[in-house]
C-alpha cells in the first residue's frame, strides 16, 4: 500500500529533527563544552568569548533533544491510530522564540571565531581537532553553526506542505493550519531580529564615519537618509560642498574631512526634527533649491 503523502511529509520531518539534534549536540556537547573547558586552563580564550559565540545554544539543544524530537517520535509510532501532529507542533512553535537571541548574534560569533583563531593559536588549533572528526563530516565550525539559523525556514516549508497534502476531511488540518499560522509568526519574529541587528550594524558604521561623541550614539536613532549638499552662501553668492545625515530625530549637517584620518566627516551643526520646517525657493540662479529652519538655525541649500 502507498504511504499518504501527508505521512511521507510528517516522516520527513521527523528524519531531519534527528539530524538536526545531532547537529546541536555537537554544537553543544563537543564544540561549545571541549572550547569552555579549554578557555577554564585560561590557555586559549577568555570564557567569555566562549559563551558569547555559542550565544544560547544549550538552551536550544535541550529543547529539541528532551521534548521536540521525542514527542514526534510518539507521534510517529501511533501514526496509524491517531494520524497528526499539528498539536505537536503548536507546543513547540512558542519555544522558536530562542532563536532570536541566536541569529541576531551570529555574525558577532563568526565574527569572533575568525579573530579569536588569529589571536590565539591554540584555540584555532583546537577547532581544527574537532572538525578532522567524523562526526563533523569534512564542515567547518562556522557551518555547523548555520545550522540553527536555517532550521524555522525549514519548519515552515515542510508544515506549509503537510497542510497541503491533507486530506480536507483530516483530523489534523485545524491543528496543523494554526501551527503553521505559529511558525509563520516566528519566522517573521526571527526575521525581525536579524533586520534589527543589520539597522544597529549601520547605525555603528555612520557614527564610525562621524567620530561622533557619547551624545549622539543612541541604538533608538534610525538613519533616515544621508547624502551630498550644496550650501548656499547668499553673501559671496557661492555654494560649497557639505554632506547632510537625516535621522528620525535630527539633522546632521557636516563637512567632508580633507584628510581622511579616523572619522570621514566632521559635524558642523546639529538640528532637532521637532518644530523644522522646509520650503522650497524658486530661485533662478541656484535651481532645486531649499531652506531649512529648525531651532537652532536655517540653511540654504541646493541639491543636484
Amino acid at each position: 500500500m502507498q504511504e499518504p503523502e501527508e505521512k511521507k511529509i510528517a516522516l520527513e520531518l521527523l528524519e531531519t529533527e534527528q539530524a538536526y539534534v545531532n547537529r546541536l549536540h555537537l554544537l553543544d556537547q563537543v564544540f561549545y563544552t571541549e572550547l569552555m573547558k579549554e578557555a577554564k586552563t585560561g590557555k586559549t580564550v577568555p570564557e567569555e568569548v566562549v559563551k558569547m559565540i555559542f550565544s544560547n545554544i544549550s538552551s536550544i539543544y535541550q529543547f529539541h533533544a528532551e521534548f521536540f524530537l521525542p514527542e514526534l517520535q510518539k507521534r510517529m509510532e501511533d501514526w496509524n491510530r491517531n494520524p497528526r501532529i499539528g498539536d505537536v507542533i503548536q507546543k513547540l512553535a512558542p519555544f522558536l522564540k530562542m532563536y532570536g537571541e541566536y541569529v541576531k548574534n551570529f555574525d558577532k560569533a563568526v565574527e569572533l571565531i575568525t579573530a579569536w583563531s588569529e589571536k590565539s593559536p591554540p584555540f584555532q588549533e583546537l577547532i581544527a581537532d574537532i572538525q578532522k572528526r567524523k562526526v563533523c563530516a569534512n564542515l567547518t565550525l562556522q557551518h555547523h553553526m548555520l545550522e540553527p539559523v536555517q532550521r524555522i525556514p525549514r519548519y515552515e516549508l515542510l508544515l506549509k506542505d503537510y497542510v497541503r497534502k491533507l486530506p480536507p476531511q483530516s483530523p489534523d488540518r485545524g491543528d496543523a493550519e494554526k501551527a503553521l499560522e505559529m511558525i509563520f509568526m516566528v519566522a517573521k519574529h526571527s526575521n525581525a531580529a536579524i533586520a534589527e541587528m543589520e539597522r544597529l550594524q549601520n547605525l555603528w558604521v555612520v557614527y564610525q564615519r562621524l567620530g561622533l561623541e557619547d551624545d549622539i550614539v543612541d541604538p533608538s536613532n534610525e538613519l533616515i537618509k544621508e547624502g551630498p549638499i550644496q550650501k548656499i552662501s547668499t553673501r559671496s553668492n557661492s555654494t560649497s560642498e557639505k554632506y547632510l545625515f537625516l535621522f528620525n530625530n535630527m539633522l546632521l549637517y557636516c563637512v567632508p574631512k580633507v584628510i581622511q584620518v579616523g572619522a570621514e566627516f566632521q559635524v558642523h551643526l546639529r538640528m532637532d526634527v521637532e518644530g523644522m520646517k522646509v520650503r522650497e525657493l524658486k530661485d533662478t540662479e541656484f535651481p532645486h533649491t531649499f531652506l531649512v529652519s529648525g531651532k537652532q538655525r536655517t540653511l540654504e541649500l541646493q541639491a543636484r
